[in-house]
C-alpha cells in the first residue's frame, strides 16, 4: 500500500479553483493586463467575461492560476494587487512579456509547488512528499484518498481525481496525459519536461495505466541566479530571521528548491558553493558528508530581476 508521511503543523490545502482547467499560454499576460487596467476586474464576473473574452468557469480558473502563481494578490477590498514578480515579467519592458524565456516557466513553476498559500494539495504531495521513484494515477488518486482524510477533509474521489487531472496535465502533454480533461491545449510548464512517462503497468483492476516519474538529474536551463532567487524566497518563508539553514531542508523539505526542481544533491551542493563565493548574497556554505549548514550575513531579499540577468534562456 502506497502511503504519505505527515507531519504535524501542515497548512491547509487548495483542492479547488482551477475549475477543471490547466494554465494555458496566453492566459497569464492576459490576466497582469486585465489588472492592471482595472484592478477589481476578476471580482465581478460578468465584466470580466465581457473583458476577457471567456466564460465564467475559465475566469475563475484564469484567477485560480494567476493567485497561485504569483502574479497577483487579492485583497481586502475586492480587487488584486500586482506582484513585483508578474512586473518583473509582463510590465512594458519588462524581461519576459510572451513567456519566451524558460527560466520563467521554473519561476511560475516555483511559486506554485513553493509559495501558494494555502497550498495546492497535488503539488505539495507528489513533488514535495511522495516516496516513491514512480507512481500511476490510480496510486496517487488511492493516496489523495487517503491523506485527505486524516487531514480531516472529506472530498470525493471525483474532486481529488479532477485536482490530480490538473496537475498531470500541467506538466504532461495532453496527448501523453490520458486524462480526460476537455481542455486539450498545453500549458506553458508542459515545456519544462519535469514530469515524464516512463511506461505503463497493470492497475489492480487490471487496466493499463501510465506510469510516471520525476526527471531528477541537473538542470542547467535552472540558471545559478534562479536557484539563489528560489533559496533566499524560500529562506524568508520558513525561517524568517534566521541565521542558519541545514542543506538536508535545501535539498529534501517540501517546498525547498531540491524538492521543487528535482536535483540532484551533488548539484545543489555545486550550486551552494557557487551562491557562497557570490559576496553580494552574504550566503556561507560548511559542507559536510554528514550535515551541511549555510549560514547567512545578511537577511538582504532579491528580486525576480536577478534571475535574468544573464539575457534571454530560450526553451525553443
Amino acid at each position: 500500500m502506497l502511503d504519505l508521511s505527515l507531519s504535524d503543523g501542515l497548512p491547509p490545502f487548495r483542492f479547488s479553483g482551477h475549475e477543471t482547467f490547466a494554465c494555458r499560454y496566453a492566459w497569464l499576460p492576459k490576466a497582469y493586463r486585465a489588472i492592471k487596467a482595472n484592478s477589481g476586474i476578476f471580482f465581478d464576473e460578468d465584466a470580466a467575461m465581457v473583458e476577457l473574452g471567456i466564460g465564467k468557469n475559465m475566469v475563475r480558473s484564469l484567477r485560480f492560476w494567476a493567485d497561485v502563481m504569483g502574479i497577483a494578490k487579492p485583497t481586502a477590498d475586492r480587487t488584486h494587487v500586482l506582484t513585483s514578480t508578474a512586473q518583473a515579467i509582463f510590465e512594458d519592458g519588462g524581461h519576459d512579456p510572451y513567456l519566451e524565456d524558460v527560466r520563467t516557466l521554473w519561476l511560475l513553476h516555483w511559486n506554485m509547488s513553493s509559495g501558494a498559500a494555502p497550498a495546492l494539495f497535488a503539488w505539495h504531495y507528489l513533488i514535495g512528499s511522495w516516496p516513491y521513484p514512480e507512481f500511476t494515477r490510480s496510486e496517487a488518486l488511492a493516496a489523495f484518498l487517503r491523506q485527505s482524510e486524516r487531514l480531516g477533509y472529506s472530498h470525493s474521489s471525483v474532486t481529488l481525481g479532477q485536482h490530480l487531472d490538473i496537475f498531470l496535465h500541467t506538466y504532461m502533454p495532453a496527448r501523453s496525459a490520458r486524462v480526460g480533461i476537455e481542455d486539450s491545449l498545453d500549458g506553458p510548464l508542459v515545456e519544462l519536461r519535469l514530469l515524464q512517462q516512463t511506461g505503463e503497468k497493470r492497475s489492480e483492476g487490471g487496466r493499463w495505466e501510465a506510469v510516471y516519474a520525476f526527471r531528477r538529474e541537473a538542470k542547467p536551463d535552472i540558471t545559478n541566479e534562479l536557484f539563489a532567487y528560489a533559496l533566499l524566497d524560500y529562506w524568508d518563508r520558513t525561517a524568517v530571521g534566521e541565521k542558519t539553514l541545514l542543506v538536508r531542508q535545501v535539498t529534501s523539505a517540501p517546498g525547498a528548491p531540491g524538492q521543487v526542481f528535482k536535483l540532484p544533491e551533488e548539484d545543489i551542493r555545486a550550486r551552494l558553493e557557487w551562491l557562497s563565493q557570490q559576496k553580494e548574497f552574504g550566503i556561507g556554505y560548511r559542507p559536510s558528508a554528514i550535515q551541511g549548514l549555510l549560514t547567512r550575513d545578511n537577511l538582504l531579499s532579491v528580486s525576480a530581476d536577478l534571475i535574468y540577468k544573464n539575457g534571454i534562456t530560450s526553451h525553443g
